[in-house]
């Protein structure tokens, strides 16, 4: 009887391994899942049905036996809740036999020790059992935690990929502009100044007058237009390299107070043609900042030529140089113009961008000077505030950190000559002694 069930135990092995590994060698999507569930269920249940038979025929009727028997029970019991723990349903029917038979066996003994045994090994198949669903739940709670860091990962390995692939794409799209950039400007300024001088020399009519006034307005006209043609490609050039980075400030000390009146100067005669009063107020005094004298000039410069552009004849600008209230200096420009609305205050500050009352109004320009004026006081180390209301006007205030700012330094005083202590005939000896070597 031990041979037979031996070899009954070791076929039932056998037949599970074999069948482990037909499953294992079946790809994933291929098997069919509910067929092998039930092949690895009856395969546990003819393992129980033989660890049930070794129990009955073992289990005597003296109280070392019978607890020991109970010994084997719990231990095939821990085995089989361990091993099929990933299935749930192979746990009862490993199981539930081995203990309902012995169970029925001391319950059928009648003495209270029996019933005590019985009560014991049903406890253990309980706590086993919840073992098993407990192991379950926690393989099938880590593999479902690996399942999404496994799509995780792939997903951040796609997004990287994505990345990567605009990334490339990016600059290879930023070289080409640059490239482009370089050449229209190149192929565009040529044309352009055979156009400008020569529309130029017509319109000051070196070779003569012309025969029909009305070619010397006609001159004018192309030689303005071609100026701002060329200011446009200018800024475009300008806005390209700050965006790339490639902009380096040449900073030495520079006035502000003395930049800001320079191009008062400069774009006076144009407000007074259209009308307009400039007001100025500066503070005295002020010291030298540490910037770039043509990014300064270019900011103030397009911030008045705003200005005068979008003021109506008969308005007001007010243009003021001073100091912050941290120690840095300022510069602010405002107007009596129509105002900009809240909503389109971040498109005029795009490139490109222009508002409503630009394009009302018909005025010339491309939307770069305030985003280069930004960008330039950004590159400083500064601020750049506009505010504007709707039929007020528009103020824009640039304020330069106070690091900015060369303080001026106190003389050093030097200290005065000291005048050497006389020296007396035997320092005088000893000097000489020293010089050529003598000694006593």
């Amino acid at each position: 009887m031990a041979g037979l069930w031996t070899a009954s135990i070791l076929i039932v092995h056998a037949v599970f391994v074999a069948k482990c590994s037909q499953f294992l060698s079946e790809g994933p999507g291929k098997a069919d899942i509910r067929s092998w569930r039930m092949c690895f269920i009856t395969l546990d249940l003819m393992f129980g049905l033989a660890w049930m038979f070794l129990l009955l025929m073992n289990v005597g009727s003296d109280e070392s036996s019978r607890t020991f028997m109970l010994f084997v029970m719990l231990l095939v019991v821990a085995m089989s809740s361990m091993l099929a723990s990933s299935l749930p349903i192979a746990v009862f029917a490993a199981t539930t036999q081995v203990t309902a038979a012995l169970a029925l066996n001391f319950l059928l003994g009648g003495t209270v020790r029996e019933y005590i045994l019985a009560a014991m090994a049903v406890t253990a198949q309980g706590y086993f059992v919840l073992l098993a669903h407990r192991l379950y739940t926690t393989t099938l709670a880590t593999m479902e935690a690996r399942a999404e860091k496994d799509a995780l990962i792939g997903e951040l390995e796609q997004s990287k990929a994505i990345s990567d692939e605009a990334r490339s794409r990016a600059e290879a799209a930023n070289i080409a502009k640059s490239r482009f950039l370089a050449q229209m400007s190149h192929e565009l300024r040529t044309p352009l100044n055979a156009i400008l001088g020569f529309s130029e020399v017509m319109n000051n009519e070196i070779f003569g007058p012309h025969a029909v006034p009305t070619y010397k307005e006609y001159c004018n006209d192309i030689h303005n237009s071609g100026v701002h043609l060329l200011n446009l490609i200018n800024e475009i050039l300008d806005l390209s390299r700050i965006e790339a980075g490639r902009l380096e400030l040449n900073e030495e000390p520079v006035s502000l107070l003395a930049v800001v009146e320079d191009c008062n100067h400069l774009l006076t005669l144009r407000a007074k043609n259209r009308g307009i009063a400039i007001h100025e107020v500066f503070e005295a005094d002020l010291p030298r900042l540490w910037a770039d004298e043509r990014a300064i000039r270019q900011i103030c410069l397009n911030l008045l030529s705003n200005a005068i552009k979008f003021t109506p004849q008969g308005g007001e600008i007010w243009l003021k140089v001073g100091w912050t209230a941290s120690g840095g200096q300022y510069m602010t420009v405002k107007d009596t113009g129509p105002g900009i609305p809240e909503e389109e205050i971040p498109i005029v500050l795009a490139s490109f961008g222009q508002g409503s009352n630009s394009i009302k109004s018909a005025e010339q320009g491309a939307g770069l000077g305030l985003p280069i004026a930004k960008s330039l006081v950004d590159l400083h180390g500064g601020t750049f505030t506009l505010k504007s209301k709707l039929r007020i006007g528009t103020e824009v205030i640039v304020t330069f950190p106070p690091e900015r700012v060369v303080s001026a330094l106190a003389p050093v005083a030097e200290a005065p000559p000291t005048q050497p202590a006389a020296e007396t005939s035997q320092d005088t000896g000893l000097r000489k002694r020293k010089i050529f070597g003598f000694s006593r």
